[in-house]
């Protein structure tokens, strides 16, 4: 599979661990960056790496800060973008199989490197259950406001 990940700052270290882990997995793994812990700006590498999923040259991506939270919010800004921040593998796999969510959103203060991987592992692993939750999911690409007026 063609994944993208990125990160801030804060979680550099785990994004080089799950670089190299999902790699090892087989994974073509497209690293956005930053390359190293000096100061960034969440926001800015979360647009990254929602345009690379969203122009279809990754199929899912992994997005990484401090507590997840910032860099989801970055991601979910992208319509075409379905981010779930997510602290355990229940979730990663719910996300997948309700909301068809592209994109994982981890804290690297939150998680550890084992969990990280169980979240990642189920995320991948589980398809859209479509059906009911279809067209749920397109009100997510598609809401009933501009979001200039929002």
């Amino acid at each position: 599979m063609r994944i993208a990940i990125a990160s801030d700052h804060a979680a550099i270290a785990l994004k080089t661990d799950l670089t190299a882990w999902l790699t090892g997995e087989g994974h073509d793994v497209a690293d956005l960056g930053p390359a190293n812990d000096t100061p960034v700006d969440y926001p800015d590498w979360g647009y990254r790496l929602a345009e690379h999923v969203a122009s279809g040259r990754s199929e899912r991506g992994v997005a990484l800060c401090g507590s997840g939270v910032g860099i989801s919010i970055a991601v979910n800004r992208h319509p075409a973008c379905r981010c779930a921040l997510v602290n355990e593998p229940v979730s990663a796999k719910l996300s997948r199989e309700h909301n068809d969510a592209n994109v994982i959103a981890l804290g690297a203060r939150l998680v550890d490197l084992d969990m990280a991987k169980a979240c990642v592992t189920a995320f991948l692993a589980t398809a859209f259950a479509g059906g009911r939750h279809e067209q749920r999911v397109e009100k997510l690409g598609a809401p009933p406001f501009s979001p200039a007026s929002g």
